[in-house]
């Protein structure tokens, strides 16, 4: 099995919130991460797909259309956006690395296992909050 990634970076505002709870137990729970006037992060996505190559190609995904499929579904509608607030496909969702890791996730597959060659999948998705704050989602650790 042949693993390849491709790494992306984005910029975007977002508040931890979560309207069934009090202002004080979103204070407590989230700490600045709930200020209400919101906070950024320079967020770093990794996207690996699993698969063999192609015989013709050498590819188990071209590398190119991996880069466009992360811009149009991931990048274009996250960077420099509020994503409480700009993002359809994270409405009404608490924006954690945790939840959204999960969300580029589904958001990806679809496009990135159509591009793959020999029945390739998306492996996993990682996404770096920070440096030291990272959420990687992976429903194949079987594979």
């Amino acid at each position: 099995m042949i693993f390849v990634t491709r790494r992306s970076h984005f910029n975007a505002a977002h508040r931890l919130h979560n309207p069934d709870k009090s202002d004080e137990w979103n204070q407590e729970t989230f700490g600045k991460c709930n200020y209400p006037n919101w906070h950024g992060h320079n967020y770093v996505i990794e996207v690996t797909v699993a698969g063999e190559p192609d015989p013709e190609t050498g590819y188990v995904i071209d590398l190119g259309k991996l880069k466009s499929i992360i811009k149009e579904k991931i990048l274009d509608p996250c960077d420099h956006r509020n994503l409480n607030l700009d993002v359809p496909f994270l409405k009404g969702m608490i924006p954690t690395t945790e939840n959204m890791v999960r969300a580029f996730f589904d958001q990806l597959r679809p496009d990135v296992e159509k591009a793959c060659t020999n029945g390739g999948k998306l492996y996993k998705v990682k996404l770096f909050e920070t440096e030291r704050n990272i959420a990687e989602y992976c429903p194949y650790r079987g594979i």
